[in-house]
């Protein structure tokens, strides 16, 4: 006989016991595998969005610098080797964005989408041939092909990284839907050109500034400056920013 509390048990009661006590641990014991299951799945998939999260930031980044390039190749003042040269920019994105995604670029593949899908554009033509007029047709060009081949780069940008990033691949993109896209990112990224020559304007503005301020303090240490009116001239300078 056994006994719990001063009480007898039979035999039979303690091996029943026994085995509901075995079946609660193992259930326990699954219960608590599962419970691990579920936090790595969850834990896994939030890691997944992660960096799927981060590769969109990335890609924007890619995106955004390649339309500085672009803009900086647009200033070539030959007619003709200026879309090359934008062309050879936005083609290296492209190459950046599908090694991001781990998706399989070929060279080919890239110059065939830029060309189905962006051409040369009457309108970018038509800025870089007019830099073939001499004097005018030089500063005519150079105002409106940066503006055009950047917003074109967004646009390319844009449909392709939004296309990796669904899964696809730039053999199952749909250039007819993708030529419907393109002409309605370009006017998108015509502001954001605009933005970022805002900005690169304002940089310049506040580097000057501080090139004008370190010069009148410089006469202010040499005396010929008092520090009131140093300081009236540094004050009027900032208000310009």
């Amino acid at each position: 006989m056994y006994s719990v509390a001063g009480s007898a048990l039979s035999p039979n009661i303690v091996v029943a016991m026994n085995k509901r006590l075995s079946m609660l641990t193992r259930l326990n014991t699954v219960l608590h595998l599962f419970d691990q299951y579920q936090f790595e799945r969850h834990l896994h998939q939030y890691h997944q969005y992660m960096q799927h999260a981060d590769k969109q930031a990335k890609a924007k980044e890619i995106i955004r610098n390649h339309i500085g390039f672009s803009m900086g190749a647009a200033l070539v003042p030959f007619p003709g080797a200026d879309l090359l040269a934008v062309s050879a920019v936005q083609l290296n994105m492209l190459r950046q964005l599908a090694k991001l995604y781990q998706v399989g670029f070929l060279d080919t593949l890239g110059k065939n989408f830029i060309s189905a899908v962006a051409g040369t554009g009457v309108a970018r033509l038509g800025a870089s041939l007019v830099k073939a007029i001499p004097g005018v047709g030089t500063v005519i060009g150079e105002i409106s092909m940066p503006v055009l081949s950047g917003a074109s780069t967004y646009a390319l940008g844009n449909i392709v990284a939004q296309h990796f990033h669904n899964g696809g691949t730039l053999e199952d993109l749909d250039i007819t839907k993708a030529k419907s896209t393109y002409k309605q990112e370009v006017e998108e990224g015509k502001k954001i050109v605009t933005e970022l020559k805002n900005e690169d304007k304002t940089v310049s503005n506040t580097d000057n500034t501080i090139d004008k301020i370190k010069k009148l303090a410089e006469m202010r240490d040499a005396g010929i400056l008092t520090e009131e009116e140093f300081t009236q001239m540094k004050g009027k300078l900032l208000s310009d920013l």
